[in-house]
Order: C-alpha cells, then structure tokens, then sequence
C-alpha cells in the first residue's frame, strides 16, 4: 500500500511538473542587414535560446555582408581592383569555397546567373545604398561591357587565388550572397541545438522543423499588387527565394528598369515579372531565382533541369502562371481566376 502511495505521488508529481513547463512559443526578432530586414523566427520554450539562436544569426549574416559588398569598401572591392589589374589574388579557404560555389552555378545556369557583371549593375546605378532615379546608361557604354562578355568563366580559380584572363570582370554576389549567408547561418543554427526556425530576409528564407504540430507556411508576394499570390506550407529544412522586378527598380519615361540584368543585352531583363524557386541550398535557390528569371517562358525549364530545380513558378509580363508540376502538387493560389500553366520540370 505504502508503495502504491508512493507511486502515486511521484506520477502526480512528474504531472504538475509536466504541466507548469512553459509550452514552446515563436519568438521572433527583427534585424537590418544584408541590405533588407530580416526577420528571425524561433520556436522554443526559452526566450534566452531565441535570443541566442538571433545573436547567431545577426553575426553570420553582417560577416557575409561585410566580406563581399559589392561598393563599399571590402574584401570583395580589393579582389575587383586587383582583377581589373589582372593580377593574381591570394585568397583564403572560405573565400575559395564561396566563390568556387558560385562559379559551379554560373556554369550550370549557362551564366545567366552571373556574378562577374558588376561593372553592369554599376553602370545601371543599383551600386549604390540609394535607388536610382535614371535616366538609363548610354547605349554605347552598355554596348561596350557586354562586348568584354564577363563571366565566371573568365575566373582562374584555386584553393590559394584567384585570377581572370578578362580585365572587365567584377565580382558582384548579390544574387547568391544572401543565400549563401542564410545558408550558413542555419547551419550555425543546427550546431546549436535550434531545431525549429525561419531565417527571413527580405521574402528570401531558410526554414527548419515546424510551427509546433503545423508545418512554417509562407506567402509569396504579388508582383504587381498588395498582397500575396500564393502560399506554401514548408517541408522540413528547405529554402524558397523569390527574383521579382519589383525589388529594386526605377522608372524614366514611363518604362520600368529594375536591377535584374540580362548579361547578354546588357539591359534589365524582361518578359517575367517573378520567379519563385525551392530547394534545400538557400545559395542554390538564390542563384537559380535570378537565373531562371532572366530565363523567361522560352529556356526557364531548360535552366532549372540543369540546376537540379524542380520546384518553379514563373509568372509572365501577362500574369500567366508557369509551375512545374512538383510546384503544383503543393503550392496554394490565393487569387481567383489565374491563368496557370503546369509545365514539364525536373523529373
């Protein structure tokens, strides 16, 4: 009897206790680098870990930051100085791994993703912290640069430097940077215990576990209104980028230019007003984003096969909605009357 007492009260002990431990909780913080806000989402008990998990995730995205912008004074601008010299760079570990990823994807994307168009994107004026108000560059100058043809393809890479046969290279990461920054920093995220997390900068993520018992759901934006066009429920650990001409972008005369260059006219590509890809490498999804976008309804399939990107929506000057059918089976449209196209992909 005593022993049954006993058992009782240490069943209903372990009961309370059960019952008095706080419930997880999202705990979300928001931050300002990489050039955009980026939200943090957490989901655990202790804010203490929130708040640590955020301090990883500020530290991770200001390194990345600071190592390859573009304009301000950086590691990055003395490599571009010392190309357009055409000399040889020494670089370190890291630096040889992140450039050596983009390069892998700037070939895989037949240099539509291209970062060695700064001289470009300077010219076009998006070097800048402020939006530019136009006019548009000369034709001739625009003709000059994609004349040089720069690519990653230029790019004499080692573990120990880095060197180009082609003085008009210029390094600009910003379509793979931020991935490649988010990337590391859920990983740090991973290292210290944080199973359940978004990492949110700007529309571009990373997502990790759940919301509890429901999985993260994400809003993809409208391209041309207020609002949302689409959602997504996550599925584990995987990223969703979004290349849209709506980002940064100035109007002159009544036409658009936004800072998504064609590397092949020189000019702001056109034809696609948004592209949202999925894949688990945030740094993957963010290149492929901006490839595909320059793409268009013609060679996106083409591109994303040769990528490994199997998750696509494309949508066209006309609001057409282009999916691949893996895209389709889980994305929700959250308009009426869209005009979609389920397209062959990755198979």
């Amino acid at each position: 009897m005593r022993l049954r007492r006993l058992t009782l009260l240490l069943l209903t002990t372990l009961a309370l206790t059960a019952c008095s431990e706080p419930l997880p909780q999202v705990h979300k913080a928001r931050l300002f680098t990489l050039g955009t806000l980026v939200d943090v989402s957490v989901l655990d008990r202790d804010e203490a870990t929130a708040q640590k998990a955020t301090n990883i995730v500020e530290t991770e995205l200001a390194l990345i930051n600071t190592q390859w912008h573009a304009w301000r004074d950086s590691p990055l601008t003395k490599i571009n100085q010392q190309l357009a010299q055409r000399k040889k760079v020494a670089i370190d570990t890291s630096t040889y791994r992140f450039i050596k990823q983009a390069q892998t994807l700037a070939t895989m994307s037949n240099q539509l993703f291209n970062p060695a168009i700064g001289s470009l994107v300077g010219l076009w004026g998006f070097h800048s912290d402020d939006t530019p108000v136009g006019p548009p560059p000369a034709e001739a100058a625009i003709e000059a640069l994609v004349k040089e043809a720069p690519s990653m393809a230029n790019i004499t890479l080692t573990p120990t430097t880095i060197s180009s046969s082609n003085p008009a290279v210029q390094l600009d990461f910003g379509a793979f940077g931020k991935g490649y920054a988010i990337d590391r920093a859920i990983e740090k995220l991973k290292l210290a215990g944080v199973e359940n997390a978004i990492v949110n900068a700007g529309g571009d993520l990373r997502a990790i576990g759940s919301k509890g018992e429901h999985p993260w759901r994400i809003g993809i934006r409208h391209p041309t209104e207020a609002g949302v066009i689409a959602s997504i429920e996550t599925r584990g650990d995987e990223s969703l980028f979004t290349s849209g001409n709506y980002e940064r972008f100035f109007d002159f005369d009544g036409k658009r230019y936004h800072h998504i260059i064609d590397p092949r006219s020189g000019y702001p590509a056109t034809g696609t007003l948004s592209v949202t890809v999925i894949h688990h490498s945030a740094a993957t999804a963010d290149a492929a984003a901006t490839a595909l976008f320059i793409a268009g309804t013609q060679q996106w399939q083409q591109i994303a096969r040769q990528m490994g990107i199997d998750e696509v929506m494309l949508i066209d000057r006309d609001l057409t909605i282009y999916m691949t059918p893996q895209m389709a089976a889980r994305i929700h449209i959250e308009i009426d009357d869209a005009n979609i196209r389920i397209v062959g992909g990755q198979t």
